[in-house]
């Protein structure tokens, strides 16, 4: 359900996905609980990544059976690398703010960046802490998803048991065993300064075959 009009920079969803599974959260069921996101949405967001080549299926042999699991292309931790980078430099502008004590600029970057705060969150550039005090300085309530990430049950605890499984592979699914470092997403040594996100529409592909 793709369209060509579709730009990634707009759904902090998909990287929350992505972000998900270089922590080796490769199944439906695991990313929608580590990332608060209801299976439904997640389902389209995979099959979304799925036709953008930012994520592929992989076989991973079993003793009885096959296991299919998600892992994130070049291209697909490119984008998430810059992203992050792109977030520190708001969290650091919003921190700023903070520590100054100016609530007007403050209101200005939470009302600017709002959608952005659960991957903030999720991803932890930006601390719990931080961001419980930063609402309650500006007198603001939480939105669902910002409670659920700040309830104490973290999203980060829960990243599966396959710590060693895909996290990253080429774009065509090869290169499949990156070993356990599930929580270095910048092991490739990709240097992800400059490169332009805007350049990945979704485009209409085959529809997603859940495992």
């Amino acid at each position: 359900m793709s369209n060509s009009n579709y730009d990634l920079n707009e759904s902090p969803n998909h990287f929350m996905v992505i972000d998900a599974i270089t922590r080796g959260v490769g199944s439906i069921d695991k990313i929608a609980k580590a990332t608060k996101l209801p299976k439904e949405e997640v389902e389209y967001i995979v099959n979304d990544l799925l036709t953008q080549r930012l994520i592929v299926k992989v076989e991973k042999k079993g003793f009885f059976k096959k296991k299919v699991n998600l892992g994130v292309t070049e291209i697909g931790i490119k984008l998430l690398n810059a992203k992050k980078q792109e977030l520190e430099r708001k969290r650091q502008q919003m921190q700023q703010s903070f520590d100054n004590g100016n609530g007007t600029q403050l209101q200005s970057y939470m009302d600017t960046n709002r959608m952005w705060i659960p991957l903030m969150l999720f991803s932890g550039i930006m601390d719990v802490m931080f961001f419980t005090s930063m609402m309650s300085f500006m007198g603001m309530g939480m939105n669902p998803l910002e409670s659920a990430f700040t309830s104490g049950d973290s999203a980060t605890q829960d990243t599966g048991t396959n710590s060693g499984d895909v996290h990253q592979v080429d774009d065509q699914g090869g290169s499949a065993d990156t070993g356990g470092d599930s929580g270095n997403i910048d092991g490739s040594g990709v240097d992800s300064g400059g490169f332009d996100t805007g350049g990945f529409d979704g485009f209409d592909g085959g529809g997603f075959d859940s495992f």
